[in-house]
């Protein structure tokens, strides 16, 4: 192994090929498409396979990310945490046929929902561990105090539902099926006030074709390797990597450049007051930075504490944004910045800490901070617009019943920057997801959409506008349970160089009264409306006498690279 080492090291210092440092990228991220078409045709859950929360990606011998298909950036830049956790955890042991599954924040997770699923992949000749696939889904209930597993109130993690530190989902090809029932239904039951996973069947089905789309990148892999042979293979996944830190050292002296300054700094507000403070100092010489976000607010008792790995994976997301590149997203992002993350903040909470709002809030007041400090854009709506309802859980005598949870989350605008509009009703940042089809989430649950449009006005005013959020109303047909978590509701999204800020965000109750008494009554199936107005996002410059309507007359930023192809490919289906 130290021949073919120094070997390697020996063509890392030659440089890559152009040509074929261009075709490792893209069948790299091949692998990861191929995984992500494997687990939407095989899943049968509205939130993965029509909504899209999930995300696939390849990831080196060592845990880094190499290379991933444009999924969900928060899942993206926390995955490598989980790899990394779980080969601390199991080291050698791992062998042929095993599949490892993990949610917990404190070992690389995001929140609870998002359940990772990671396979290591052997090489066929030597045995020894070449890359992991990993998938990464949102499951629409894994227990905990209310059906869809994201409670506006929690305060502790144990009321967000199962918390698997690691569990070896399949050992040796065998698939634990009872450890599965354990960690999902049994545990999560045990916290008072708290349910195991409402509909367990749904959840096993997802998992296992996270289980088989993982199984679909290691045969893609093989194939890459038989092409090219295994040194080749693993020198342009090290190239991309190098790369990718290229393209970020380069654009931080540029940033520094314009600004004037290496220095840079800003700070936004989550709702509550908490604030999220940054400071950058920029190394113009090496390319580099440091991150600190030191006077950011203390962990909070509800949910809105946000792990480690959702703060790196907002300034990942926020590198790669800025990057006028078309490179994969990866681990080389990361190298030039040096990150701070005070302890005991919001941003580095205790393990016990309530963190479901963290990752999909949190995370994006980080983004709206890091790119306000760059001054790259206006903020967008800010928020991931989460609402969750479902039914079931325990009965009188505390037995888990067998219900069901759905989950979306609703888009809003996005903020204009210097020579675009920002977008109308479109979800933003951290997020990648589609919302629920109204025909589907009519058929298969008990609710009724009576309104799902733009919200006009709610975008911000300036020389580029920010873009329109929406409204969505929404009636309940059936008694149960219906909960909203969201942000930007008492502080706008900020707008830039004197454009105006963008909407607030606002959820209204609307419920039908018994004519009787005037008493809402549950069991009599009293409808419930909720009408949820989506804030727009920020907007750029000063108005300069347009007018709202004047958009549609100026040339626009238009969409390009993988995101946005994509996009048409969803659009086709």
């Amino acid at each position: 192994m130290s021949g073919a080492t120094s070997n390697l090291e020996e063509k890392l210092k030659k440089g890559p090929d152009p040509i074929l440092l261009t075709l490792f990228a893209n069948r790299f991220m091949s692998v990861a498409e191929a995984m992500g078409r494997s687990l939407q045709q095989t899943a049968i859950s509205t939130n993965i396979k029509e909504r899209l929360d999930f995300s696939c990606a390849l990831f080196a011998p060592d845990g880094d990310l190499v290379a991933n298909a444009p999924f969900i950036p928060i899942h993206l830049g926390s995955m490598s945490f989980a790899v990394k956790y779980q080969m601390k955890l199991h080291g050698e042991t791992l062998k042929e046929g095993d599949v490892l599954m993990t949610n917990s924040p404190h070992a690389g997770g995001s929140h609870l929902p998002d359940i990772t699923i990671i396979t290591p992949v052997f090489d066929t000749g030597s045995k020894e561990i070449i890359f992991f696939t990993a998938s990464r889904g949102h499951h629409a209930d894994i227990g905990g105090i209310l059906p869809g597993s994201m409670p506006p109130t929690s305060v502790n993690i144990f009321e967000e539902g199962a918390n698997v530190e690691s569990f070896k989902i399949v050992d040796g090809g065998v698939f634990n099926s009872e450890g599965l029932y354990e960690h999902m239904v049994e545990k999560p039951a045990q916290y008072p006030g708290s349910s195991g996973c409402r509909n367990i069947r749904d959840v096993e089905s997802d998992l296992k074709a996270q289980i088989a789309a993982n199984h679909k990148g290691i045969q893609l892999i093989h194939a890459i390797v038989d092409d090219y042979g295994l040194e080749t293979v693993q020198e342009y996944m090290y190239h991309i990597r190098a790369n990718a830190e290229m393209s970020v050292r380069s654009l931080l002296k540029d940033v520094a450049k314009r600004a004037g300054t290496n220095i840079l700094s800003a700070v936004d507000y989550l709702d509550d007051g908490s604030p999220i403070r940054l400071s950058v100092e920029i190394n113009e010489d090496e390319g580099s930075a440091v991150l600190d976000f030191e006077g950011t607010g203390f962990e909070v008792r509800g949910n809105l504490n946000a792990p480690i790995s959702v703060v790196h994976s907002a300034v990942i997301y926020c590198m790669r944004a800025m990057l006028d590149l078309d490179i994969p997203l990866n681990a080389g992002c990361l190298v030039p910045l040096t990150i701070h993350i005070p302890k005991k903040s919001l941003l580095s909470p205790s393990r016990t800490a309530a963190v479901c709002g963290g990752n999909v809030l949190t995370s994006q007041r980080i983004v709206d901070v890091v790119l306000k400090a760059f001054h790259a854009c206006a903020a967008s709506q800010g928020c991931t617009n989460n609402l969750t309802f479902g039914a079931g859980g325990k009965d009188k005598d505390g037995k888990n019943i067998a219900g069901w949870g759905y989950y979306e989350t609703i888009a809003g605008g996005s903020g204009a920057g210097s020579g675009w509009h920002g977008t109308d009703g479109v979800h933003t940042h951290i997020t990648n997801t589609r919302i629920g089809d109204v025909e589907i989430l009519e058929r298969r649950y008990p609710v009724m959409i009576h309104r799902f449009g733009l919200r006009e006005g709610s975008g911000g005013v300036g020389k580029w506008h920010g873009g329109e959020g929406v409204v969505r109303e929404i009636e309940f047909l059936e008694p149960m349970q219906v909960s909203m978590l969201s942000e930007r509701r008492t502080r706008q999204p900020y707008g830039m160089e004197g454009g105006g800020p963008g909407g607030l965000g606002r959820n209204t109750w609307i419920k039908q009264c018994r004519e009787e008494d005037g008493d809402l009554d549950p069991e009599n199936k009293d409808i419930l409306e909720r009408d949820i107005n989506i804030g727009g996002g920020g907007a750029w410059g000063a108005p300069e006498g347009t007018k709202k309507g004047d958009r549609e007359h100026v040339a626009a930023w238009e969409p390009r690279g993988s995101i946005a192809e994509r996009a048409a490919a969803q659009a086709a289906f």
